[in-house]
């Protein structure tokens, strides 16, 4: 136990205030009320603590964001320079700032060149939620300007999250969120997600299933009529609806779809850019050509919030050649610290060369690792891609039944991974990680015996209950 930090914080009294005075996001304030927030107090690594002392192994890097680790000397530096220099100015009133400038064109080097779909503009924000605000603004401004006003809908996928905000949610296609806040808003449509465990049909590949799940867009561009449809926006691998890893087929068809129709492509990279698949974007990774990328989370590591939208030529050339204001913007867009700390971050990914690590080395030992829980009684499925990986928890194993979703199996086995050492999400019956990039194959075997601990006492108990086959 870390003696001194535990001297250090008075856990009671944090939580009181917590409890008085702090709303927590996706919470259910009357349960955290009644038991009290955990109070996180220090990091280094791929470790945090909490005000007990306790180690903890963040298998989730925070949340999906703190690529490099914890206790970066050179983006708290970079901060603090910038802060000196110059803390703050708008983008208003036709001014910019250096940071600002030289991280967007440091993220167009970074882009691959793809001739109309290449990136070199960017449109700044605070989060990915707003950077997905931004682009159904952006999205509606360029159909406009093209004589084409009657382009509106943007087509989601179901179990999607595109961020918070009623835009934002409105895109994401969870359920959950659409039931608070009359969502989604108007002009948004969702179809089937491509995960095959799922929704496969009895005896077809998973290549077969990629090539119907992607056809499920082509069905909904005809049933609303294409010329009334703007755009369509998926996230590489959907993160937060539990690391749903599509099939090798799924994105080249449906980048034939969409150049068939003309609509945009916008791919939601708030958790896959940055070397989290082993390239700096997603969209590399499965070899499509999106039209915007969205941007937040790992730009910065998490040091500090930080968002945007990439914008290709084929929209930044419309957006700039036809003129007129676009009334759109955020009074931290392109904030100078968050810029430099962003500039920082990159420099440490590439000084380290963190997507090519994720890509050759640990990346491959992650799913070697993930092949051998495979065999857990508990494990249904278990798949990773690059540096983020998801398995189900299933009722029998023969026959892949899952579990009643009444009976919170996913969150019994959470709870014993927060008290055993280990942050590891449960999303229903899967449970999903995305460590940092940092981590060392020994690291790598210390989480995995860890996560095999806790799936351990997790079958210990669903027996115990009788709700195992």
């Amino acid at each position: 136990m870390d003696t001194a930090m535990n001297n250090s914080v008075d856990t009671a009294r944090i939580q009181t205030l917590d409890s008085a005075h702090f709303l927590h996001p996706f919470t259910d304030f009357k349960d955290l009320s009644a038991k009290g927030a955990r109070v996180m107090t220090r990091g280094e690594g791929i470790y945090v603590w909490d005000s007990e002392g306790v180690k903890v192994l963040d298998a989730m890097s925070g949340l999906w964001c703190v690529n490099v680790g914890y206790g970066r000397r050179e983006l708290a530096d970079a901060a603090h320079h910038q802060m000196m220099t110059l803390p703050y100015y708008n983008s208003f009133f036709q001014t910019t700032n250096v940071p600002a400038v030289t991280l967007a064109a440091k993220l167009a080097q970074l882009a691959p060149n793809a001739g109309e779909r290449s990136f070199r503009h960017v449109f700044y924000s605070s989060s990915g939620s707003e950077s997905n605000d931004s682009n159904v603004r952006m999205v509606r401004r360029y159909w406009d300007l093209l004589g084409e006003p009657q382009r509106k809908i943007i087509i989601s996928r179901q179990n999607a999250y595109h961020g918070s905000t009623m835009a934002g949610a409105s895109l994401g296609g969870m359920s959950g969120m659409h039931a608070q806040g009359d969502l989604p808003i108007p002009n948004i449509k969702h179809i089937g997600q491509p995960y095959y465990f799922e929704n496969a049909r009895k005896g077809e590949t998973k290549d077969e299933f990629g090539i119907r799940a992607a056809g499920w867009l082509e069905e909904e561009i005809l049933a609303l009529g294409p010329q009334r449809v703007a755009a369509f926006i998926a996230e590489p691998i959907q993160g937060a609806g539990g690391v749903i890893i599509p099939p090798a087929t799924y994105w080249p068809e449906i980048q034939r779809i969409v150049d068939k129709y003309g609509i945009l492509l916008i791919s939601d990279e708030v958790i896959c850019a940055f070397g989290r698949l082993g390239r700096w974007f997603g969209y590399e990774y499965f070899g499509y050509k999106p039209d915007l990328v969205t941007f937040a989370k790992a730009v910065t590591s998490g040091y500090i919030p930080l968002g945007g939208v990439m914008v290709g030529d084929r929209v930044a050339k419309v957006l700039i050649d036809k003129g007129g204001e676009f009334n759109h913007g955020y009074t931290y867009s392109g904030h100078p610290v968050a810029c430099a700390v962003a500039l920082a971050n990159i420099e440490v990914m590439e000084r380290e060369q963190l997507p090519q690590r994720v890509r050759d080395d640990i990346g491959p030992y992650l799913a070697q690792r993930f092949d051998d829980i495979r065999a857990h009684p508990l494990v249904g499925e278990a798949e990773t891609c690059g540096l983020v990986g998801g398995m189900v928890l299933v009722k029998n194993k023969a026959t892949l039944q899952r579990f009643d979703e009444s009976l919170g199996v996913g969150m019994v086995c959470r709870g014993h991974c927060f008290g055993n050492g280990l942050i590891m999400r449960a999303v229903g019956d899967r449970m999903i990680i995305a460590p940092p990039l940092i981590m060392s194959r020994a690291q790598i075997d210390e989480m995995m015996a860890l996560i095999v601990r806790c799936l351990d006492l997790t079958l210990a108990d669903v027996k115990k209950n009788g709700w195992f086959a």
